[in-house]
């Protein structure tokens, strides 16, 4: 039997890279993904081509995670269409500010609390209440970040909010575990995202990294869905408030 059948799961930030990469992997193994983004258009390319290879296993919906009415008409539309989500996958992220922390705007840091944070503390707590409601037996991932486990040099609002997102994680852990509900969160080093494309393309900032990662390489998105298929699957049935560190040896350093 496929790891997911039978499940129904929304993954965030879902138009590419890490997000794309776990909606394939969810649909590979049998559950109905409902896949969101701010595009609409980019969420229905990636649609169209995990549905030539599994027919029917991706919804799209669009959705703005920085703003809280779109994110209550998200789990709205899912759970009266497709019923209440098993999966959830908090991956949608930005970050907008690249430098010291003393040059950080406000709108640049509401900006990456609200989408980072609060988006993903919305539609989790959405979520839960809808699953404890019907008794469904969920899991909730929360992509995280090794910037949120340190110091984030040059990236300071953004290793905030991934901070905070682990700390989020091991509260709702604690919180929605009795209901059977299981929270956890995934912490990947460097990975060659559009989100990380400055990095990437950088020799010097790149080299920092792959320097201290025992791999000395950057992830490819793919290997992060092996991770999240394993935290949304039942094989991790007994694992909760747990950060799943893949970075390569990145923190092994």
């Amino acid at each position: 039997m496929k790891r997911l059948e039978g499940k129904i799961a929304i993954v965030t930030g879902a138009s590419r890279g890490i997000g794309e990469a776990i909606a394939t992997a969810f649909a590979r193994e049998g559950a109905h993904v409902v896949i969101a983004s701010r595009k609409k258009q980019a969420l229905d390319e990636v649609a169209a081509r995990i549905n030539a290879e599994y027919p029917d296993a991706v919804s799209t919906q669009a959705c703005h995670m920085g703003d809280s009415q779109q994110v209550e008409t998200l789990i709205d539309c899912v759970t009266t269409t497709y019923g209440v989500p098993n999966v959830i996958v908090n991956n949608a992220g930005t970050n907008p500010y690249f430098g010291p922390f003393v040059g950080a705007q406000r709108d640049a840091w509401e900006k990456t609390f609200d989408v980072n944070l609060r988006g993903a503390f919305e539609l989790s707590r959405a979520a839960a209440t809808r699953m404890m409601a019907a008794g469904v037996r969920g899991s909730i991932i929360n992509v995280a970040s090794v910037l949120g486990m340190g110091a984030a040099p040059m990236q300071g609002v953004y290793g905030m909010t991934k901070a905070a997102l682990i700390s989020m994680t091991q509260t709702m852990a604690l919180e929605l575990g009795g209901a059977g509900i299981r929270v956890n969160a995934i912490a990947p080093g460097l990975v060659n995202t559009k989100l990380a494309a400055a990095l990437v393309h950088n020799d010097d900032l790149v080299k920092y990294f792959t320097d201290r990662a025992a791999l000395r390489r950057y992830a490819e998105p793919e290997e992060l869905a092996g991770p999240a298929l394993f935290l949304a699957s039942d094989e991790s049935s007994y694992v909760t408030g747990h950060t799943l560190v893949v970075d390569g040896g990145f923190l092994t350093s």
